[in-house]
C-alpha cells in the first residue's frame, strides 16, 4: 500500500517458464504439469480461457481452488477430503513451499505445478498465457487459434498495458484505496479508460484485428466481473456493465463464445470477493442479485465482421468434470 493510500500490486511473481526447448529446465511435456486455478480470480480465469482454446485440456490437468482463502493461501475446500486429487495438497502454498521453503510473497493463482515434485513451476500470469499459446503447440488441437500474431504484438501489448494500469488492477486500486484521493483518483481512471474502450469497440468486433487475441483474453475477466462484483464491493459504481451498451455487448459476445463464458462461475465469484475482503464487507455477507440470465441474450456483434478463431476453429466441449453451473 502505498503511503498516500493507493493499492501497490506486487508484481514479482516466479519467472520460471516451461518451453518447447526446456531451457529453464521444465520442457512441455504432457501430463506433467498441472493447472491450478479459481474460478473466481479474474488473472487465473485467462489461463484457463487460453487452456480451453488451444485444446490443452488433455495433456495439462487443471486443479480448482475454492472461493475462500485465508492468508495462508487459496485452499482445494471444494475438492473431496479437502485436498486436490492430483497433488493431494490441502492448500496451494505447500506447492509454494516445496519449490522454496522461505518463499517469501503472496501465493497466487493461476500456479503450474509440477506433478511428481509437488513443486510449483510458475505463477507468471502474464506469461503463462503467451506460453500456453505458443511454446506448447506441439500439444495444441488441431485448430487452435493464433491469439498473439505477430503483426499486431505491439497493439496489443499497447492496448492491453492501458488496460491493466487503469482497469484489471484499476478496480482493486478502487476498492483496497485507504483514501478517498487514492480512492477518486483511481476512480476516473478507471471511467476514463472504460469509456475508452466503449467507444474503441464500437466500431471493431474486438480489440486488436479482426479475431480474438491476448488483448481479449486480458481484458474480458475484469469486464465479466464487474456487475457482480467490483460495481458494488469496490465502488465502481458510476455505471453498471449492463448499462454501457457496447461494452455489454462485447462481453456478451466472448461470454457466448466457446472457451470464455464456459470458464465462469458466477457464484464462485461472488463468494470469493463479498466473503473473503473483511476489511471491505467486515459481515461477509454475499449478496443475492444481480440476474445473470442477460448473459445469454442476443448481442448483435456479428454485424461488425470478424471472425473469433480466425483460420482456427472453437474448441470443444469441456471436460465433464470442469462444467460450471448453467445460467438460468
Amino acid at each position: 500500500m502505498g503511503a498516500d493510500g493507493e493499492y501497490k500490486r506486487d508484481q514479482n511473481y516466479i519467472s520460471t517458464r516451461i518451453t518447447a526447448d526446456g531451457r529453464d529446465g521444465y520442457p512441455v511435456e504432457a501430463g506433467r504439469y498441472r493447472l491450478i486455478i479459481a474460478r473466481a480470480c479474474p488473472w487465473a480465469n485467462r489461463a484457463a480461457i487460453v487452456r480451453r482454446l488451444m485444446g490443452l485440456e488433455d495433456v495439462l490437468s487443471m486443479g480448482i481452488a475454492g472461493p475462500l482463502h485465508d492468508e495462508r493461501s487459496w485452499s482445494f475446500h471444494l475438492d473431496p477430503g479437502g485436498k486436490d486429487p492430483v497433488l493431494g495438497i490441502e492448500r496451494l502454498q505447500e506447492a509454494f513451499f516445496r519449490r522454496d521453503p522461505d518463499y517469501p510473497r503472496g501465493i497466487t493463482v493461476p500456479a503450474i505445478v509440477e506433478i511428481a515434485t509437488g513443486q510449483v513451476v510458475t505463477n507468471n500470469y502474464r506469461s503463462m498465457t503467451l506460453d500456453l499459446g505458443s511454446e506448447w503447440s506441439a500439444l495444441q488441437r488441431d485448430g487452435a487459434p493464433d491469439l498473439y500474431p505477430d503483426k499486431l504484438r505491439d497493439e496489443i501489448e499497447d492496448v492491453a498495458d492501458k488496460v491493466f494500469h487503469d482497469l484489471n488492477n484499476g478496480v482493486y486500486k478502487c476498492g483496497f484505496a485507504t483514501s478517498q484521493e487514492a480512492y477518486e483518483r483511481a476512480y476516473r481512471q478507471l471511467w476514463e479508460r472504460l469509456d475508452w474502450l466503449e467507444d474503441r469497440l464500437g466500431s471493431r468486433r474486438y480489440l486488436v484485428g479482426d479475431t480474438l487475441t491476448e488483448a481479449d483474453v486480458r481484458l474480458w475477466p475484469t469486464l465479466v466481473r464487474f456487475d457482480a462484483a467490483y460495481h458494488g464491493h469496490f465502488k465502481c459504481n458510476r455505471q453498471k456493465l449492463s448499462e454501457m451498451p457496447v461494452l455489454w455487448a462485447y462481453a456478451r459476445d466472448l461470454f457466448q463464445t466457446p472457451g470464455f463464458g464456459d470458464t465462469i462461475d458466477f457464484e464462485q465469484i461472488k463468494q470469493h470477493y463479498y466473503g473473503v475482503h473483511r476489511t471491505i464487507n467486515p459481515t461477509g455477507i454475499v449478496p443475492v442479485g444481480p440476474a445473470f440470465d442477460g448473459w445469454l441474450t442476443p448481442h448483435g456483434r456479428e454485424e461488425l465482421g470478424g471472425r473469433p478463431f480466425g483460420d482456427g476453429t472453437p474448441p470443444g466441449p469441456p471436460p465433464e468434470a470442469e462444467r460450471v453451473p448453467a445460467l438460468g
